[in-house]
């Protein structure tokens, strides 16, 4: 039998490189990771795995527990929670609740989401946990859950605290998670204002005034962690995720995450090949009832990379030919390797995409009789 490798023609050249990384661009911030939620790439990586202090953006593993609480009916927008001492006289960015008061669950979402409000945090953790300290173990726990592998958490807010951590990478997760798992939640992130007790507050993400796409999520900051942001933004169906950390000032951060993204739409390109179940080949098949066998690929194939480097791209299509029957759907018969300038070859299993069985014993041997007097291929 022979070994089939075919290098596809230019046309199909554009293939996908998930799970890939590079980091083609310089950035300023101390931790960064942007991310392509489309395809699952990573386009720059800077100490993303480094756990640091995250500041106010490990406030959306607090939106997190509430979210999912809502979606799986434990919790309603409509509750209320009781304001305690401790939550009226923390500091930091406020809300502004009044102790003794009880403010709805989609209040205290505004409150933490739009005007980053510690005292927001500490009502929804006394609330659901019955103290901070126990919100913070469940945090945690859920954080294992969920693949976070570089955070833990100390209390509801990202107020400093020794042990209180996270990395840029799992702040990506968790923003992903937030995005993918709650969409009917995640639009809050997108409001620009929140006025309660008669004090108005804008939104502290500056990328959602620039107008270029962005619909989330958190800034963050601390002494200890500089000036941070995990941001969204959707351009043509496309979602990017940026999480930077350690930058020097608001203007810094306002200015280094617009670049980066803007960067991203602009260098980067997503590319189609194939669909799920599209048939790539047609194989020979040895001793079967059918002489022929389509070949797919249990997902589609769709390529993040610079605009530049899709020029180097290269594929392979390698299986055994002809393939020995009998052959069962889903079988993996062969691979298709992708290889990308700068990124590990990336290998797709070809699958059978039919059933065929192994011809009788005379059919058999009318085909051995054929192969000795005609040869095979």
């Amino acid at each position: 039998m022979s070994q089939g490798r075919l290098v596809l023609p230019l046309f199909l050249l554009i293939l996908f490189a998930t799970g890939t990384s590079a980091q083609v661009i310089e950035t300023t911030a101390r931790h960064a990771v942007l991310y392509d939620m489309t395809t699952d790439t990573i386009l720059l990586d800077k100490a993303s795995d480094v756990p640091m202090p995250p500041a106010s953006m490990s406030k959306l593993m607090t939106v997190y527990m509430v979210f999912e609480r809502l979606k799986t009916g434990r919790l309603s927008l409509e509750d209320k929670f009781l304001v305690s001492r401790k939550a009226w006289r923390k500091g930091g960015s406020k809300m502004f609740v009044m102790v003794n008061t009880r403010v709805s669950v989609e209040d205290l979402l505004r409150g933490i989401i739009i005007q980053s409000g510690n005292d927001a945090c500490i009502v929804i953790a006394e609330g659901l946990a019955g103290s901070e300290e126990a919100f913070a173990k469940s945090m945690n726990e859920k954080a294992i859950e969920i693949g976070l592998t570089n955070s833990a958490f100390k209390n509801a807010t990202g107020w400093p605290a020794e042990g209180h951590y996270m990395s840029a990478r799992d702040i990506a997760r968790l923003s992903a998670k937030l995005i993918r798992d709650f969409p009917q939640y995640y639009k809050l992130f997108a409001e620009k204002n929140f006025r309660y007790g008669g004090i108005r507050q804008g939104n502290r993400n500056p990328l959602l005034y620039r107008g270029f796409g962005a619909d989330g999520l958190k800034t963050g900051h601390t002494e200890a962690s500089g000036y941070g942001l995990a941001a969204s933004a959707e351009r043509n169906g496309r979602r990017l995720l940026l999480v930077v950390n350690g930058l020097s000032s608001k203007r810094a951060r306002s200015s280094e995450s617009a670049r980066l993204l803007d960067w991203a739409f602009r260098e980067t390109a997503s590319y189609a090949l194939f669909k799920k179940g599209e048939v790539i080949e047609k194989a020979d098949v040895w001793l079967g009832q059918t002489g022929s066998l389509p070949l797919v690929i249990n997902e589609a194939l769709t390529l993040t990379m610079s605009r530049k480097a899709r020029h180097g791209l290269k594929v392979q299509l390698a299986y055994n030919n002809p393939i020995p029957a009998p052959i069962k759907k889903g079988d993996k018969v062969g691979l298709i390797t992708v290889s990308i300038p700068g990124a590990a070859d990336r290998n797709i299993p070809l699958l059978a995409n039919e059933d065929i069985e192994r011809l009788g014993v005379m059919g058999r041997l009318n085909a051995a009789l054929k192969y000795l007097l005609f040869g095979g291929s």
